[in-house]
C-alpha cells in the first residue's frame, strides 16, 4: 500500500508551487500540458484524493482566521478571542468566532462551514465530545490540504500542529502546595471528567502535590462533574458528605463560587472553616464574596501567540514540518478565600 501524500508533499516533491498542483489536478488551462500531466501521474501514482473546497480555498487568500471555541460565556474563552483578535487585526486579518457548544458534530459542522472558503486558516479548543470521541478526522482533513490549525487550551497529541497551553499540572499541583503550607490537611477535588484533558492535567497535578507532600490520597475527596447545570446540586451532596474538610481545590471557576456559595449555606466561615482555590483568575473569582485565590491564566496572551503562530504560517510560503507548542505562564493569585 502506497503512503497517502498530501496536497503540500506533491508541491514539495516536484518543486512547484501548491497552486501550480492544485490547478493541474483541475485540469486548468491556465498549467502547461506536461505539468499537468505529471502531477497528475503523481497523484494516481499515490493515490491521492483531492479535497475539492480545500483545493479551491487555496488559491486565494481572505485574510480571516477562524476561531472555534466550545463555548461564549466562559471568562477565559472571551479573552483569548479578545487576545487573536488584537494580534490578528494588527497584521490585517479578521476574525470569525463559532461555537461548537460542547459538541462534536456542532465543532465539524462550523470546520466544514469555515473551510468552503470563508477563512485561511483556523485556531480552535476543542469541545468536551471530540475528547470523548477521540475522532480528529475533520481537523487532520483541513491540515492534510495544506490549511494550518492551532489549538489552545483544550488540545490532543494526536494531531501534530501548533499548541498554545499552559502547564495545567503544575499549577494544579503548586495550587495544591500553597493549601499544604497554610496548615490544610484534608483536601478535596472539584474536577471534570477524565476526558476533558486540562481537567485531566489538573486532577493529575492535585494527586501529585498529595504524594509529594506524604499525604493520603482519598478517591471519595475526587468529585468528577459532567452536568455543569447540575453541579450546585452536586458539589453541596459532596461537601454535606465531607464535613470535615479544610479546602478545595476546583479546576475552574464555577466549581469554585459554588462551593463557597454552599459552604455559606452550611454555616461555614471561608476562608475560616473552610478554603477554596480556584482556576482561571476571571471576572467571577475577582467579585466573588469572598474574592478567590485563583490559578491566573493569561487568556490575552494565549490568543495573542495563537494566532501569531498562525499567522506566521500563513504568511511563511516555505513548508514547514516543524511544529511549536508555546506554554504560557502561570502563578496564583492570592484573595480572600484562603488564609
Amino acid at each position: 500500500m502506497k503512503k497517502k501524500v498530501t496536497l503540500k508533499q506533491i508541491a514539495k516533491e516536484l518543486d512547484v508551487s501548491i497552486s501550480t498542483v492544485s490547478k493541474s489536478l483541475r485540469n486548468s488551462p491556465e498549467i502547461g500540458e506536461e505539468t499537468k500531466e505529471k502531477v497528475q501521474a503523481f497523484a494516481r501514482l499515490y493515490n491521492y484524493k483531492p479535497n475539492n473546497i480545500a483545493l479551491s480555498l487555496k488559491n486565494r487568500k481572505t485574510k480571516t482566521i477562524g476561531v472555534i471555541i466550545p463555548e461564549i460565556v466562559h471568562h477565559f474563552f472571551a479573552t483569548v478571542i479578545n487576545g487573536i483578535e488584537h494580534y490578528a487585526n494588527s497584521f490585517g486579518y479578521h476574525v470569525m468566532v463559532c461555537l461548537s457548544d460542547e459538541s462534536f458534530d456542532k465543532e465539524v459542522i462550523n470546520m466544514e462551514m469555515l473551510a468552503g472558503g470563508s477563512i485561511d486558516g483556523f485556531i480552535m479548543a476543542l469541545s468536551k465530545e471530540t475528547q470523548q470521541k477521540k475522532d480528529f478526522h475533520h481537523i487532520t482533513e483541513v491540515i492534510s490540504q495544506g490549511m494550518p490549525v492551532v489549538m489552545f487550551d483544550r488540545v490532543t497529541n494526536d494531531i501534530f500542529c501548533d499548541k498554545v497551553i499552559i502547564d495545567d499540572k503544575t499549577a494544579a499541583q503548586d495550587a495544591v502546595n500553597f493549601l499544604v503550607y497554610k496548615g490544610m490537611r484534608k483536601i478535596g477535588l472539584l474536577t471534570t471528567i477524565d476526558y476533558v484533558s486540562v481537567g485531566k492535567l489538573r486532577t493529575d497535578g492535585y494527586l501529585q502535590a498529595l504524594r509529594y507532600n506524604n499525604m493520603i490520597v482519598n478517591e471519595d475527596l475526587i468529585l468528577k462533574i459532567e452536568d455543569m447545570e447540575s453541579c450546585e446540586q452536586q458539589i453541596e451532596t459532596y461537601l454535606m458528605a465531607h464535613p470535615d474538610l479544610d479546602a478545595v481545590f476546583a479546576v475552574n471557576e464555577l466549581f469554585a463560587v459554588t462551593a463557597i456559595k454552599v459552604a455559606n449555606k452550611m454555616g461555614k466561615k471561608v476562608p475560616e472553616d473552610f478554603s477554596v482555590i480556584g482556576f482561571t483568575d476571571g471576572i467571577i473569582s475577582k467579585y466573588s464574596t469572598p474574592s478567590i485565590t485563583t490559578v491566573s491564566q493569561d487568556g490575552l496572551e494565549m490568543g495573542k501567540k495563537a494566532a501569531k503562530l498562525l499567522i506566521d504560517r500563513l504568511e511563511n510560503d516555505e513548508e514547514d514540518e516543524y511544529y511549536t507548542t508555546e506554554v504560557i505562564e502561570t502563578y496564583l493569585v492570592e484573595r480572600e478565600s484562603t488564609p
